[in-house]
């Protein structure tokens, strides 16, 4: 990926798997920081991308949506989507967008989704990055988030800060919390419809512990 504006804060969203909230967290982070929201790869659902959902969701006038580098017909992991499509991910082609904003880039899936038959998810992450980790509740989700923080770790990044997604679970989050040695940004409760007030709420809950990152 190429560097413009090197003043600009790049918030990277990734999480410990598919569908734990990292497209709500991604808007409720451009939201709290006004910042531009960018998802290089986009896998399926094309009529209505993780973009488009995030542009719905946002409320402030100052975040811009820029277009992925890659839109995939297939949801499936970025190398068989792009196989199915007859192409290849290049990283070369990924591009950070030119912006003087703050930037919130979301991955696809987790770290160590294949992009290629060489290249994952990890490998778009910058060591500038400020990397948040997205963990949803569910039977199995501390052994995915410890893991999911000891590779960054292991890869010498890192990590600005942890977003659980789902109703509480004390004993989960103190458990991660001590053993990943984890900054807790927040929590996003099970919500029954997410739309731009609800993130509205988050952003403002999340901004205090967001702005202590820059």
């Amino acid at each position: 990926m190429r560097r413009f504006f090197s003043s600009m804060k790049r918030y990277f969203i990734t999480g410990i798997g598919t569908d734990v909230g990292k497209t709500v967290v991604s808007a409720i982070v451009a939201e709290a920081l006004n910042a531009d929201y960018w998802k290089p790869v986009q896998a399926g659902e094309l009529d209505y991308t993780d973009a488009d959902k995030v542009q719905e969701w946002i409320s402030n006038k100052r975040t811009k949506i820029h277009e992925s580098s890659y839109a995939l017909k297939t949801p499936m992991s970025p190398h068989a989507a792009a196989a199915i499509d007859g192409i290849t991910i290049d990283l070369e082609q990924i591009r950070e967008p030119r912006t003087p904003n703050d930037l919130v880039i979301e991955g696809a899936g987790g770290l160590l989704v294949p992009l290629n038959e060489k290249d994952t998810m990890l490998d778009l992450i910058k060591k500038e990055y400020k990397i948040l980790v997205v963990s949803r509740h569910y039977l199995g989700s501390i052994n995915h988030t410890l893991l999911t923080l000891s590779e960054l770790k292991h890869r010498g990044f890192e990590v600005a800060g942890i977003i659980f997604n789902g109703n509480t679970s004390k004993t989960t989050e103190d458990i991660i919390e001590k053993q990943g040695r984890v900054n807790v940004i927040g929590r996003v409760l099970e919500e029954t419809s997410i739309n731009s007030g609800i993130i509205r709420k988050y952003a403002d809950q999340f901004k205090p512990q967001l702005d202590r990152l820059k």
